[in-house]
């Protein structure tokens, strides 16, 4: 069988995330962020360029389908258009802002969560053999994503309209994207990030419990001989794969737990910073002004307004 040429991959590959834009065009009618029910995707549409904004990228595959968008993690800065996609194996702190978009032709964006149980499942399934102990790898990843794989992305969007059908089918296509993207360039990382004895796993460990733990007071010495290693290996392995050390990893955590909880709960920044770890009020409230650019107080305003 003749190989397909490039040029014609790319044709397909065009004309399937065309698709997909006209039907997120469908379901997302106005700007904001649409969190599908009992489902593994969020849709994200906005009509204008926005500032930085700090986030957690949660494990998963984001597709950027029309538009623009930049990704910062620690130093290293992503950008990805249509077809484009970021790859988070573990959860991240990133800063992420749309750099092209307007109201005739929006940003438009799906991101489909992974399951590291179903990621370990998977691997087991394909029979893939435990890699060799090597370095950590970074947790996130960027490329293009090719025609099949945005193919199985857009069946995970249309199941949405069979919720006979969708709790059934809608892990069936989530174990598809999870095998194409362990067989695909990424798949090392992925893998590697999941292997029970690998540096990466054992720093993913430390920051899945970073992320419940968080409000309590933690010794970088004791998460590092939890990991195995010697306090100096664990910060370098960490920052590795996150970018960051690891106090900046918690101090994201606790600041954008602490914003969340002042925008759904109506906590002032004294009870906020408190409940999730901080003794300061002062302190907290200068490094969330580090982080989100202004104070508590006003930050929050300005969030309820653009809401």
């Amino acid at each position: 069988m003749k190989k397909p040429s490039d040029s014609m991959t790319k044709i397909e590959a065009s004309a399937v995330v065309e698709s997909l834009r006209k039907r997120l065009m469908e379901i997302a009618t106005q700007d904001g962020d649409f969190l599908t029910e009992g489902s593994a995707i969020s849709i994200h549409r906005r009509s204008l360029p926005t500032e930085d904004i700090p986030c957690i990228y949660g494990m998963g595959l984001a597709l950027t389908v029309s538009g623009h968008k930049q990704v910062t993690l620690g130093k290293e800065v992503f950008e990805y258009r249509a077809g484009e996609a970021l790859l988070a194996s573990v959860d991240l702190p990133v800063v992420s802002r749309v750099i092209e978009a307007s109201k005739t032709k929006p940003y438009l964006g799906v991101m489909v969560k992974l399951d590291p149980h179903l990621v370990v499942q998977v691997v087991n399934q394909l029979g893939i053999p435990p890699k060799p102990k090597q370095n950590s790898v970074v947790g996130l990843a960027h490329g293009q994503l090719d025609t099949p794989m945005i193919n199985a992305v857009s069946r995970l969007v249309d199941i949405l309209d069979e919720p006979k059908i969708a709790p059934v089918v809608a892990p069936l296509i989530q174990q598809e994207i999870i095998a194409r993207l362990l067989v695909s360039r990424h798949g090392p990382n992925l893998i590697h990030l999941h292997a029970s004895a690998s540096p990466s796993r054992q720093i993913a460990k430390s920051m899945a419990w970073l992320k419940v733990n968080y409000p309590s007071s933690v010794r970088i010495e004791d998460l590092a001989e939890q990991a195995h290693m010697s306090p100096t290996t664990f910060r370098q392995h960490f920052r590795l794969v996150s970018g960051m050390s690891p106090l900046q990893y918690l101090k994201n955590i606790r600041l954008q737990e602490a914003r969340q909880r002042m925008l759904n709960e109506g906590l002032d920044a004294g009870e906020a910073g408190l409940q999730v770890g901080y003794e300061s009020v002062s302190q907290f409230s200068r490094e969330y002004a580090r982080l989100f650019g202004m104070p508590p107080a006003r930050d929050i305003k300005h969030l309820q307004a653009q809401a």
